[in-house]
């Protein structure tokens, strides 16, 4: 079986020597010692000013939503996993859908600015497959309309513009999610990135039920600390990051290489690409499924990211984005990992260019 993605599982004896600091101190949740350690080597690799570590990332962005005292309604796109709507519903903030870029897949800043209304709090775009979104435009039409800008970042693990910056450091807060399937894991997980830390000692305190001392709690909280043991597979993994980001290059490289053009998404000129998925796009839904097919009766398990388009569930409304559903129609991603090899590449093109033939 190849799925569509693989946990990257670091070397027994690099996780045991992290597993071996928790049970010498005892100490397995409430800000421990590996969460600081992570903390602090995230905030260097990914070059931010301020990071906080949550139990997960759908929760890291409802905090943030908290913390930004968010309300009424979020423009957002359609074209993500449903995480990024779930969460706004679940925080009671409307999500409003705005179209996305046919060539980035990206919510597009010209649809914008028609959603915006009174009740407008926020701009919640997604780097959708860690492609960069036009993070200078949204910031203008942020600025022009009084908004805040939060960015679902779970896809865009150290992607960096052109001039070098880490994409996280745009808007007033990035989330992140560390999930297993993600390029960088603590098996479950997430962050809360910003420039400000006055935002993320908020967030901290909220992530801790309120507590802020001994015996001090300040206003509502609820719980989503990250605990020791994610920390240390994150550790583990971060051991292992270059080796896994270029590993995950080498699978794009030879997709790339075996694929025909028409079906290769664009490339996004403006960031580096972080190869944390392998998106193609057919030329109708029919061919789509064909393929699919093709590949599950050889026991490869693409996955249709992202369908439906998050402007049909059934808890938003009536609202209709029609790139967004013509493309979530069209689109698969392929397997994408780094342990995939060159010859189960060779394998997936192989079916794949058979059945578009």
């Amino acid at each position: 079986m190849i799925n569509v993605t693989k946990t990257h599982l670091p070397e027994r004896v690099k996780l045991d020597k992290y597993i071996d600091k928790i049970y010498q101190s005892n100490w397995l949740t409430n800000f421990g010692q590996l969460e600081q350690e992570l903390t602090h080597r995230l905030k260097d690799f990914l070059e931010v000013d301020n990071i906080l570590l949550t139990s997960n990332g759908t929760l890291a962005m409802q905090v943030a939503y908290k913390a930004l005292g968010l309300t009424g309604e979020v423009i957002t796109t359609p074209f993500s996993f449903v995480a990024t709507t779930s969460s706004l519903a679940w925080e009671r903030i409307s999500p409003i859908f705005a179209d996305i870029d046919p060539i980035s897949f990206n919510l597009d800043p010209k649809q914008i600015e028609d959603k915006i209304t009174t009740a407008t709090s926020a701009i919640l775009p997604v780097h959708v497959f860690g492609r960069a979104c036009d993070v200078w435009q949204i910031q203008d039409i942020a600025d022009k309309h009084n908004l805040k800008v939060i960015y679902d970042a779970a896809h865009a693990f150290n992607v960096k513009l052109n001039n070098g910056k880490n994409i996280l450091n745009f808007g007033d807060a990035s989330t992140l999610s560390f999930h297993a399937t993600k390029i960088f894991h603590t098996i479950e997980g997430g962050a809360i990135i910003s420039k400000d830390a006055n935002f993320i000692k908020e967030c901290k305190k909220l992530i801790n039920f309120g507590i802020t001392g001994y015996d001090k709690i300040e206003g509502q909280g609820t719980n989503c600390k990250m605990n020791e043991f994610a920390a240390a597979m994150g550790l583990a993994v971060l051991d292992n990051i270059d080796y896994i980001m270029a590993e995950r290059q080498r699978v794009d490289m030879a997709y790339r290489e075996l694929l025909p053009a028409n079906i290769l998404p664009q490339t996004i000129n403006t960031a580096n690409n972080n190869h944390a998925y392998f998106p193609v796009l057919f030329k109708d839904e029919i061919e789509c499924l064909k393929v699919r097919d093709a590949l599950l009766a050889n026991k490869i398990m693409p996955r249709r990211y992202f369908y439906p388009s998050l402007d049909t569930l059934d808890y938003v409304g009536t609202q209709y984005c029609p790139i967004s559903r013509d493309i979530a129609r069209r689109i698969l991603c392929l397997p994408m990992y780094d342990s995939l090899s060159n010859q189960e590449v060779n394998l997936i093109c192989n079916i794949v260019n058979g059945s578009i033939g």
